[in-house]
C-alpha cells in the first residue's frame, strides 16, 4: 500500500511542480487547476507518509516524514528535469515567458520539498551523526556525489526509524516480563576519563532500555582520573551510600574499563564483597597494556607531566576535587598490573564474569581508537582499539563480542557511547540479556 501511496505522491508532485507550463502548454484553465495543486502540495508537505501511523514516536514520525519527502524529492525531480529538457529544446518560439515561469515554478516547489524533507531528517536522526551531516552539506553542490549522499541519508535514517520502532514495540510486548528486575540493583561504574554526567551519559542508551526492562540503576560517581586505590575508595563508600539509602543490602556491579579494576580493588581491599552480590567487568584491562608502558616509556617526562598538569587543572575547573593524570594511566600498564593480581584476589561469594570486544580492522573505529588499535595489536594482539581481548578475561565467565566483516566491536561500542546502530549487534539487547541472566541466578 505504502507504495502505492508513494507513486501517486510523486505523480502529483511533478505536476505540481509544473503546473505552470502544463496548463499554459495545454490550453487548461489554470485556476482551478491551481488552487488544487496548492491543495494536495500542501499535504503531501504536511504529511507526505499516510502509512506511518504505526510509529511509536514522534521523533520517528518527523524522521519517517523526512526520509519520504527527500524520496518523492528525487523522483519528482528526476520527472522534472527530464520535462524541463523537453521544453527547452522543444518548440516554444514566442513561449519564452513560460519556459522561464515554468522552471522556476518547478524549482521552488522541489526546493521546498528537500528542505521540508532534509531539515526533519536532520533535526530527528540519531544515526546520521556529526559525519553524514557534514558530507550531505559538502556534497549537496557537487553533481551526482549529491545524489549519492542524499541517498545514504535516507537509507541511514528510514533503518533508524525501522530499528528504533521495532525496538519500542519489542519493549512494550515484554513489559510485564520485567527481565532486567534484578534481587539487587545495578551499580554502572564509568572508566577512566569519563564522568557521569547528568545529560550526557557515559552509557549511551543502555541505562534507558535496562529501566524500560524493570532495572533500577545507580551511578559509581566517582572522580575521572585518579589512581586505582583512590577510586576504589570513592566507590566503596558509594556502595555504602546506595546501601544505606535503599536498604537493597547489595548492588550487582557493571563496570567498563579501569573500572573494573578499581571495583576489584574495593571488594578486595575495602570490604566491598559483602554489599556486592556481582561484577561484570566490560573490556576491562586486566592484565595491563603493554602498549601504555610503551608509551610512557618513550614519552618525555617533561610532556608527561604537562599533559598531567593540564588534565589536572582543567578537571578541577569541572568541579573534581583531586584529579592525578598520571597515576590513573600508570596503573593501567601490564607491570602495575601484575602488581595488582598479585595482590588483589578474587572473592569466592561474588560472582564475577568479563566481557570483551574486538575491532577487526582500525577503519572501522571511532577517533582516537582507529590511531591506537595498531599499536595496541602490535604489543597485544587482537583488541576492542585500547584493550587486547587477553587482557579483558577474568572471573568465572567470559563473553567475546564481534561481528563479522571488517567492523568488530570497539572499547566505545560495547557501551554505545556514540550511540551508534551497528549491524548484526544491538548493544542495548545485550545488556538486557546479561542482566537477565543475573536476574535468572537470583542475583
Amino acid at each position: 500500500m505504502k507504495y502505492i501511496i508513494r507513486s501517486i505522491n510523486i505523480i502529483l508532485l511533478f505536476f505540481i511542480a509544473n503546473a505552470y507550463s502544463l496548463i499554459l502548454l495545454s490550453g487548461i484553465t489554470p485556476a482551478p487547476v491551481y488552487i488544487a495543486a496548492s491543495f494536495f502540495f500542501i499535504i503531501i508537505n504536511f504529511k507526505p507518509s499516510f502509512y506511518s501511523k504505526h510509529l511509536q514516536t514522534r521523533r520517528l514520525h518527523i524522521c519517517a516524514d523526512g526520509c519520504e519527502l527527500l524520496l518523492l524529492f528525487l523522483f519528482s525531480a528526476a520527472m522534472s528535469v527530464v520535462w524541463i529538457f523537453y521544453i527547452v529544446f522543444g518548440d516554444l518560439q514566442g513561449k519564452t515567458l513560460i519556459l522561464i515561469f515554468g522552471i522556476l515554478n518547478a524549482v521552488v516547489c522541489e526546493a521546498v520539498i528537500f528542505w521540508n524533507g532534509i531539515i526533519r531528517v536532520y533535526c530527528t536522526s540519531v544515526q546520521l551523526g556529526i559525519r553524514w551531516r557534514i558530507i550531505g552539506i559538502i556534497f549537496g553542490w557537487i553533481p551526482v556525489a549529491n545524489l549519492y549522499a542524499l541517498y545514504r541519508i535516507i537509507r541511514i535514517a528510514s533503518e533508524e526509524v525501522s530499528f528504533e520502532n521495532n525496538k519500542i514495540i519489542i519493549d512494550d510486548k515484554r513489559k510485564k516480563e520485567q527481565l532486567c528486575h534484578t534481587r539487587y540493583p545495578l551499580l554502572l561504574v564509568h572508566g577512566v576519563f569519563f564522568r557521569d554526567f547528568k545529560y550526557f551519559n557515559y552509557w549511551g542508551r543502555i541505562p534507558e532500555e535496562l529501566k524500560r526492562n524493570g532495572a533500577e540503576i545507580y551511578y559509581g560517581n566517582h572522580q575521572s582520573a585518579a589512581s586505582v586505590a583512590e577510586s576504589a575508595k570513592e566507590l566503596t563508600d558509594r556502595i555504602h551510600e546506595i546501601v544505606k539509602q535503599t536498604g537493597c543490602e547489595k548492588v550487582n556491579i557493571i563496570a567498563h574499563s579501569k573500572g573494573g579494576l578499581d571495583c576489584r580493588y574495593a571488594l578486595c581491599c575495602f570490604g566491598a564483597d559483602q554489599y556486592v552480590a556481582s561484577l561484570t567487568t566490560i573490556n576491562t584491562p586486566h592484565r595491563g597494556c603493554l602498549f601504555a608502558d610503551y608509551l610512557l616509556d618513550k614519552i618525555p617526562e617533561k610532556t608527561r607531566n604537562f599533559i598531567a598538569q593540564k588534565y589536572n587543572s582543567t578537571l578541577k575547573k569541572f568541579g573534581e576535587s583531586s584529579p592525578d593524570f598520571l597515576a590513573a594511566v600508570n596503573d593501567l600498564t601490564a607491570a602495575a598490573c601484575e602488581e595488582f593480581n598479585n595482590k588483589v584476589k578474587d572473592c569466592p561469594e561474588v560472582f564475577c564474569q568479563s566481557v570483551g570486544s574486538k575491532l577487526n580492522q582500525a577503519i572501522n573505529g571511532r577517533f582516537p581508537l582507529n590511531f591506537s588499535y595498531p599499536l595496541v595489536k602490535y604489543f597485544d594482539g587482537a583488541n576492542d582499539g585500547l584493550v587486547s581481548v587477553n587482557s579483558s578475561i577474568w572471573g568465572q565467565k567470559n563473553i567475546l563480542l564481534s561481528v563479522n566483516g571488517r567492523r568488530g566491536i570497539s572499547h566505545g561500542d560495547v557501551i554505545d557511547l556514540n550511540r551508534e546502530n551497528i549491524k548484526n549487534f544491538d548493544v542495548r539487547e545485550f545488556y538486557v540479556k546479561l542482566v537477565n541472566d543475573l536476574k535468572k541466578q537470583g542475583l
